[in-house]
């Protein structure tokens, strides 16, 4: 099972639709008929005093709004595709997109809001923000083989043109390209004001207007109309906008761009002038009688569906109201759908929630008001969901690896008899030197290939069955190696057990160099020689014990 082919089923499976954006009516007023530099400074002016969240330490509790795949808690990373799961952070950075070192003066203090921006701060693979460092955007020659190149983006050497005197650039995924610029653009304009670091103008100009070089204009308009905003986009604006009260109006308004950048320079902007509409009103989606379905859901928790919404000379608000039937279990965040937003190319999507009070078949229905040519008439979507019993899952019990090759193997699993499964997560711990790396794996049956299965290394994997969104409890470790396989009981020198707070070690011979490792990879003990008993008090938690013995590692869980 491929990575990249995960992520995409994931997203499927959420139902891959965005939220409906809400601009403050009013919030862009102050725009109205300037153009270049004064219109710029005006965007500035209406987003630059935002209310920052509480600290850079803090970050992944923001990502988990932000950053994580629709109705999932797979973190949506940018920059690698390797699926990790949220609330741990373990793999992955808090990355300042907009390098901080270009603003950031004599490695003083990071004085400015900037550091802490939610619109150019994502989660990033580890080793892929590593080799981006703080390189300029840019294109990468094709004639050069790339210095990193994860398959989602790529660090290397620039065409002709680009790099500003860079020593290289970092390219994104063709999928991302545009929410890099767009955020380029809100940073170069939300922070016009900062003095920038001489050693890191590779982009920049010391200036009000237009702040961006010539080269970088180009690069940016150019990624900025290939990958045209997205829901993803959308979506996530919203959720900053809900923390820091601003928001980025490329993404809102992406024609803004072209006013202070692009084609219309010189021209008088108007916030969202398109012209009224013309012609019979048409409420394209969602058709009068359809039907929108939530599935199962367990007893104490919810599920979420999305609907579109898209017309044609819509000139009024839609009204959106749950009525007739279950109408405390289901609900919409939104009461109107503005016209411009149906009107729009790719109309907008509304999030609807399915939060069942007790088991059975349900139902309700949405009225929607207003999709006449004067604002009469309406329609109606039938809502429906199921609620079971939450359901109580018994470990799956891992059985041994198959089809050991030099690069690869097939982690295998038995589901408990009778249980209903919808899907189970696979932990994959590495081994290289003692040292765990942890990747969760999604599967939909009972085994799944393991690539990438280095000669150097060592691994374990164990399962959980998820139904309903219940997790199972963790089955058994199995170890595999190139010389063979031992499961987690397999007979061994040095005896690991736990108890309230601690850590036992156990043997009757020299074991030397014994060490405790947490999750993310840190060691927290280490003891020089086990011979006899060696307690090690640690907090509650899942450990790594890995010793000189010859044997694997350990996993351990301390309550």
């Amino acid at each position: 099972m491929k990575i990249r082919s995960i992520l995409i089923a994931l997203c499927a499976v959420a139902t891959q639709f965005a939220a409906l954006a809400d601009i403050p009516a009013g919030y862009y007023n102050s725009l109205n008929g300037l153009k270049e530099g004064e219109l710029k400074t005006a965007v500035f002016n209406r987003i630059h005093n935002f209310r920052t969240v509480s600290s850079y330490s803090n970050l992944p509790q923001y990502f988990r709004v932000t950053d994580v795949y629709p109705e999932s808690n797979l973190w949506w990373d940018m920059y690698s595709d390797i699926p990790r799961y949220a609330p741990s952070f373990t793999g992955l950075n808090r990355e300042h997109s907009f390098p901080k070192s270009w603003w950031k003066q004599n490695n003083s203090v990071d004085y400015t809001s900037a550091y802490v921006d939610l619109n150019h701060l994502y989660p990033s693979d580890m080793a892929a923000n590593t080799a981006k460092s703080n390189y300029p955007l840019g294109e990468l020659d094709p004639s050069i083989a790339p210095t990193f190149d994860n398959g989602v983006c790529k660090v290397g050497y620039p065409v002709q043109g680009q790099g500003g005197g860079a020593s290289k650039v970092f390219e994104p995924a063709d999928e991302y390209k545009g929410d890099f610029a767009r955020a380029y653009f809100y940073m170069v304009t939300c922070y016009q004001n900062l003095t920038w670091n001489q050693s890191y103008m590779f982009m920049l100009n010391q200036n009000l207007y237009p702040t961006l070089n010539a080269w970088s204009v180009r690069l940016l308009l150019k990624w900025h109309r290939e990958d045209e905003v997205s829901q993803k986009e959308i979506d996530r604006n919203e959720a900053v906008f809900s923390f820091q009260d601003n928001r980025n109006p490329f993404i809102d308004y992406p024609d803004l761009v072209e006013y202070i950048w692009g084609d219309k320079v010189g021209q008088a902007y108007t916030v969202g002038a398109s012209g009224d509409p013309v012609g019979d009103a048409e409420l394209e989606a969602p058709v009068n009688g359809a039907v929108l379905e939530f599935g199962q859901v367990a007893l104490g928790s919810k599920a979420t569906a999305k609907l579109l919404f898209k017309g044609t000379n819509i000139r009024q608000p839609l009204t959106l109201r749950v009525y007739r039937g279950d109408t405390d279990m289901f609900s919409t965040p939104v009461t109107t759908v503005s016209a411009t937003q149906a009107n729009s190319p790719e109309g907008v999507w509304v999030t609807l929630t399915y939060e069942p009070t007790a088991t059975g078949n349900h139902t309700a229905r949405l009225l929607i008001n207003g999709t006449g040519v004067d604002g009469n008439g309406s329609r109606g979507v039938e809502l429906r969901g199921e609620c079971l019993e939450r359901p109580t899952l018994t470990a799956p019990v891992a059985t041994a690896a198959t089809d050991i090759t030099a690069d690869s193997y097939t982690a295998n699993w038995t589901a408990a008899p009778g249980e209903v499964v919808d899907y189970y997560v696979v932990t994959r711990t590495r081994y290289n030197d003692g040292l765990p790396t942890v990747e969760e794996i999604v599967a939909d049956d009972t085994s799944v290939v393991m690539d990438e299965f280095d000669l150097s290394d060592s691994e374990s994997y164990s399962v959980h069955s998820v139904r309903l969104g219940v997790v199972s409890p963790e089955s058994n470790v199995v170890f595999v190696s190139h010389a063979g396989i031992t499961d987690a009981a397999a007979e061994r020198p040095l005896e690991v057990v736990t108890d309230a707070g601690v850590i036992v070690l156990r043997s009757t011979l020299d074991v030397e160099n014994v060490r405790v490792y947490d999750v993310a990879g840190r060691e927290v003990a280490y003891v020089p020689v086990v011979n006899g008993v060696a307690v090690v008090p640690v907090p509650a938690g899942v450990y790594m014990v890995a010793g000189g013995y010859g044997t694997e590692p350990v996993k351990v869980v301390v309550r």
